[in-house]
């Protein structure tokens, strides 16, 4: 039988618990309001199973440790907060360019710099996109309750090491310290993706010849391979190939194409109500919650509302948000920033009769239900 776990669990702890049931043996980084119950939780938990936690002396550190840990064939993770995450983003491409499995969890916070430490906001949504330089692929998943913290924290880990990239956890300090009663599953009942590891021997091993999925195989590093990594483009090889335009067009390509061959099972949406809706929330992370509140409050005023929650922010779920274009006449997009994701709304619906509304708050509150509630009948 199945041991399932019923526990009153902080949104912070339970993404500590999925990155352990995950596999997660290494973690480096150090508190920082509001993510630092992952780091408490993690500096307790993985010495007890054999994991390894290492405090270091800045985010710049800390992502290149979780790197070269998972270079090294363990499951790796960090975390942190806003001016932390801006501190990981070299490292970041890195990963992305090299590509390790590693994850990072942001917890948001108000910005921008120190901004608003305590308060919650959602402003980190393009930088967890495009904040390292250059076209480099991302997975972000963005989790609304303390059950998708977890879930989503070991979805992150699967996604980290099927892809050979990076992936990054944007919760935020409303759902990151957030407590709710949780039914955890077994661990022994949970899908575990472990990074495929090449067949091929010493002299024919190639770090970066990708199969036919365009994933390489990988090799841990200290078991008998010798292998070149470079963060310059680079061929099959590993080594530089700045100068040869070809090989830089098709590597960049691959990187992207891996994700969006994924796009499937990384592509993560919820529905609620939207069969008969004239207006649509297209909502995410803590705003979800609020949102779902004024569907159900919006439907017992009779008024036809519904809901999608993106889980996947990042590739952004389009073919969704497309399936109402035609159906719905609006479509509203509360944001705790001044309008991020709502532009990638508006491009998904620009060929459609649909209109967008966003519904902004950067002032470390909430967007509270009465808010979208006010919003839909100044559309309707």
């Amino acid at each position: 039988m199945a041991e399932r776990k019923v526990k009153l669990m902080q949104g912070n702890e339970a993404c500590a618990e999925g990155a352990l049931d995950a596999g997660v043996r290494f973690f480096a980084g150090y508190p920082i309001t509001p993510a630092t119950e992952i780091t408490e939780t993690l500096a307790a938990r993985l010495p007890k199973v054999g994991g390894v936690f290492l405090q270091m002396e800045d985010e710049i550190a800390s992502m290149a440790a979780v790197i070269g840990a998972s270079i090294g064939g363990v499951k790796s993770l960090t975390a942190t907060s806003g001016p932390g995450f801006t501190l990981k983003q070299e490292n970041l491409g890195y990963a992305a360019m090299i590509e390790i499995p590693c994850v990072v969890i942001n917890v948001q916070r108000g910005g921008p710099s120190t901004g608003l430490p305590t308060l919650p906001a959602q402003g980190d949504v393009m930088q967890a996109r495009w904040g390292t330089h250059g076209d480099h692929p991302i997975v972000v998943l963005c989790p609304s309750t303390v059950y998708e913290c977890y879930d989503l924290t070991v979805k992150a880990v699967n996604f980290s090491e099927m892809l050979r990239t990076p992936v990054i956890v944007l919760s935020d300090s409303v759902v990151g310290h957030l407590r709710e009663k949780v039914v955890l599953p077994d661990p022994a009942e949970l899908s575990i993706i472990n990074r495929k590891i090449t067949t091929a021997t010493p002299e024919e091993f190639l770090p970066f010849r990708p199969d036919e999925d365009g994933i390489p195989p990988f090799v841990n590093y200290g078991t008998g391979y010798r292998y070149h990594m470079t963060s310059n483009n680079h061929d099959e090889g590993g080594y530089p190939a700045t100068n040869n335009h070809q090989i830089a067009d098709r590597l960049l390509r691959r990187l992207h194409d891996k994700v969006e061959n994924h796009r499937k099972e990384i592509v993560l949406t919820e529905e609620f109500m939207t069969e008969d809706a004239e207006v649509i929330i297209f909502a995410y992370g803590c705003t979800a919650r609020s949102a779902y509140s004024a569907v159900e409050d919006a439907r017992q005023q009779g008024l036809k509302v519904g809901l999608i929650k993106a889980l996947t922010l990042w590739p952004f779920p389009f073919e969704v948000v497309k399936k109402y274009g035609n159906r719905a006449k609006v479509m509203i997009v509360p944001e705790m920033n001044l309008g991020q994701l709502v532009g990638e709304v508006e491009r998904a619906l620009k060929d459609y009769p649909a209109q967008v509304k966003p519904l902004n708050r950067v002032d470390g509150r909430m967007i509270t239900p009465e808010q979208i509630i006010a919003t839909i009948k100044e559309v309707i």
